[in-house]
């Protein structure tokens, strides 16, 4: 975190985080200052790129996608052209939640959000194998979600 935040600017994002649909009144009289100050503060924030949005969470559960599979990619090549085109043609999976480039044994770890084992099967068939350069996957399949935030406390 940034240490030219102040306890008011952490108090203030902590709020925001929480809801961020609080109404500046309410996130005002939360912080002990008035609106005016909480909406400099706010804004001040956003133009440095420390808030980059607000947008809706939704409930993979609600909409019916209880299946999480965590995916090791293999890449058969890792030069730059060829992880700038797996990067973009993964970006374009709606499935997959996430992608991080990993160091280690591997060149990717994927987390794939599906309705069940067999559209998993279809999504990892159809989409997955299809990437560029994948040479090897190895997939594991989550029992349970014992911790998943969507972000970070301060």
């Amino acid at each position: 975190m940034d240490p030219a935040l102040d306890a008011t600017d952490r108090k203030i994002l902590s709020e925001l985080v929480a809801n961020a649909r609080l109404p500046i009144t309410e996130l005002a009289r939360r912080v002990g200052l008035s609106k005016t100050p909480v909406a400099a503060r706010i804004k001040a924030m956003e133009e440095m790129g420390l808030i980059t949005g607000y947008r809706a969470i939704l409930s993979p559960l609600k909409l019916g996608m209880t299946h999480v599979t965590y995916l090791e990619v293999r890449l058969s090549d890792t030069r730059e052209r060829a992880l700038a085109a797996f990067n973009a043609a993964v970006r374009a999976i709606e499935e997959v939640e996430e992608c991080y480039m990993i160091a280690g044994g591997f060149d990717y770890l994927l987390k794939v959000r599906s309705r069940d084992m067999a559209d998993y099967r279809r999504i990892m068939g159809e989409k997955i194998s299809a990437l560029p350069h994948v040479h090897a996957t190895s997939s594991y399949v989550a029992m349970e979600a014992v911790v998943e935030q969507s972000w970070m406390s301060l």
